[in-house]
């Protein structure tokens, strides 16, 4: 039966009839999968971890929805932290392991089964197929079907928020072939990484949804198919979350040994330090501590000291985020790459290292730090070949020098430096006259940088400082999240300090945070407004990649050209989780790829199973 089917699907798409079709449990997009057919559970979870109890966490901010697939409103999921939990109230993907919803432990590119049961692909990735569980339910028990996963296609690619439209965009069809069988035929062959992020996509409800204005912010908790499902809303201040009871998922292999908690609370705080002190007080299970300085001298507290709370510094092999300084090139003074370089040079890191965060952090010197993806040294090799047809198109020195982040001896800014800062914005027309710098207009070179944490101003002020000192006007300016997020979305700003998050595989989120497409997209995560010829073509390198090494290369390639163009002035990071929990937990192990807090269980309900 199965070749008959793959001759009538082969015919059906256009493709050879000669072709190999494979059916999965799961999906790697490069190499094999490390989990076979008949696994049980992952390696680094508990599968008999004992259920029960209540765990209180900490949310930081607000939300004013509960939906999270559109862009107006902030939903809980979008702040800090929050994905990490393992509890969110989101729909169920067709597949576990990539993306944010339940990211892979040990493996950095693979995928399995979740609503889906199997999948089918050609080998040369132009479509695939899922096979979905008939068990699936929605927590109404009307079950997941082909038609649900159409509709959420559909209506995410035209209502939600853009980054579906971006990650959407490869596919040219979509066929029910019955009830639990669809099918997603791409616009051109050779393209793996789509089929994962396919399997990111989560499923709604068409019943539910089919009567309901979904760009609409809402305080109802929409209808999930999830391990926790949201009971009590305080609009902007809390969630309740309970375990669903009889869940379909639950004895699932992606699924074993996690989401253990039978209650989870939530409490927001729009402050850290109240936050901390509640945390101190004992009103919350977990603190992941975001601040170098409250986390070398902050926990000298007597829950520390008698060993209720747990201080830990956990090493993890995950991509770190890229945080930076983002510059609006879309504004006059940004869009010379000459002045945007001038501003990098007068950032401090090593003096706001050693004095603000008692030396804790490594400057980024790549879009892409702790991971194999940083451009290092010269060009050379796959990387130099992607590069070397666009020389006219790059800074010479892309070539013959390695990428250069400006650092100093932490005691000041030299005056080497200075000297080439004021020399490169001369060039660019900005002359000193007085205690400024004039264009040939007579207008100053002043900006603003844009923060919705009042946190980080401690932390940029002597680099505003810095400038003032070669005639440039910087202003702070904190604003709260909602005026903050809507100014991201219109690109109202003129330089902002955030994070993108990465991933063990970059693909076609690097897509929405770089090409030229989405530079005048509102929304759009290219906040820098990047549209530049050879980082597209790198972009189209990298969504191409068959292999590894080719993805690695392209990545290298991207980052390279991103670097010498000085869209960003590149942060710091850390290689460790900083956690800090109550002293009544069990877990196995903490993986390299995810901090794992979903296997977690409560120590209590060990002698209760």
């Amino acid at each position: 039966m199965r070749p008959l089917l793959s001759l009538l699907l082969s015919l059906a798409i256009g493709f050879p009839a000669w072709a190999t079709i494979r059916e999965s449990h799961g999906y790697a997009q490069f190499g094999s999968l490390k989990y076979p057919a008949s696994f049980s559970h992952f390696d680094w979870v508990n599968p008999d971890a004992p259920k029960g109890g209540t765990v209180r966490i900490m949310g930081a901010g607000t939300f004013d929805t509960l939906n999270a697939y559109t862009l107006k409103g902030s939903s809980p999921i979008a702040t800090a932290n929050f994905l990490q939990y393992g509890v969110t109230g989101l729909n169920e993907t067709l597949m576990a392991g990539t993306g944010s919803y339940d990211p892979s432990g040990d493996e950095p590119t693979s995928s399995y089964g979740l609503i889906a049961k199997t999948i089918e692909y050609s080998d040369d990735r132009s479509w695939v197929v899922f096979n979905l569980r008939p068990q699936a339910r929605f927590h109404d028990g009307k079950p997941i079907t082909a038609y649900d996963v159409a509709y959420s296609y559909r209506l995410l690619l035209k209502q939600g928020h853009p980054q579906y439209r971006t990650s959407l965009q490869e596919v040219k069809r979509v066929d029910i072939l019955n009830r639990h069988r669809i099918r997603f035929v791409f616009k051109r062959a050779g393209n793996p990484l789509l089929i994962l992020r396919l399997g990111e996509l989560p499923v709604l409800p068409q019943h539910y949804w089919k009567d309901r204005d979904f760009k609409a912010t809402t305080f109802e908790p929409p209808l999930g198919s999830g391990p926790y499902r949201i009971v009590k809303v305080s609009p902007g201040r809390s969630l309740v979350f309970e375990r669903v009871n009889n869940w379909w998922g639950e004895k699932l292999p992606v699924n074993r040994g996690k989401y253990n908690f039978d209650r989870v609370e939530v409490e927001f705080y729009r402050d850290s330090h109240v936050a901390f002190e509640a945390f101190k007080a004992g009103e919350f299970d977990f603190y992941i501590e975001q601040q170098a300085k409250n986390w070398a001298n902050g926990y000298n507290f007597p829950g520390v000291a008698r060993g209720e709370v747990v201080r830990a510094e956990i090493p993890h092999q995950i991509p770190t985020q890229t945080q930076a300084l983002f510059l609006n090139s879309r504004r006059a003074a940004f869009a010379d790459r000459r002045v945007r370089e001038a501003l990098g040079m007068m950032f401090d890191f090593e003096w706001t290292n050693r004095t603000l965060f008692n030396s804790s952090y490594t400057r980024a010197k790549s879009f892409y730090p702790n991971s194999e993806f940083s451009a290092v040294g010269k060009p050379e090799g796959a990387e130099w070949l992607l590069l070397s047809p666009y020389r006219k198109q790059l800074p010479p020195g892309l070539f013959s020098e390695p990428v250069q982040i400006p650092q100093t001896d932490g005691r000041g800014i030299p005056r080497a430096t200075l000297r080439r800062a004021l020399g490169l914005l001369a060039e660019a027309g900005w002359k000193p006259s007085g205690q400024y710098l004039l264009n040939g207009q007579g207008q100053p070179l002043q900006f603003e940088i844009l923060l919705v944490n009042p946190n980080l101003e401690r932390i940029l002020q002597p680099y505003t400082e810095n400038l003032a000192r070669i005639g440039i006007q910087a202003n702070l300016r904190t604003v709260d999240r909602a005026q903050y997020k809507q100014r991201l979305d219109q690109f109202d700003f003129d330089m902002i300090l955030l994070t993108l998050p990465q991933t063990l595989s970059p693909g076609l989120e690097q897509w929405q945070y770089f090409h030229s497409s989405q530079a005048s997209l509102k929304g759009s995560k290219n906040y820098a407004g990047i549209d530049h010829p050879v980082v597209d073509a790198m972009l189209e390198k990298l969504l191409s990649a068959k292999t590894r090494g080719e993805q690695v290369a392209a990545t290298r390639a991207l980052d390279r050209v991103l670097l010498w163009e000085h869209y960003t002035i590149p942060n710091w990071y850390i290689d460790y989780h900083r956690v800090a929990y109550r002293n009544r937990f069990g877990f196995v192990t903490t993986p390299p790829y995810t901090l794992g807090l979903r296997t977690w269980w409560l120590k209590s309900m060990e002698n209760r199973q």
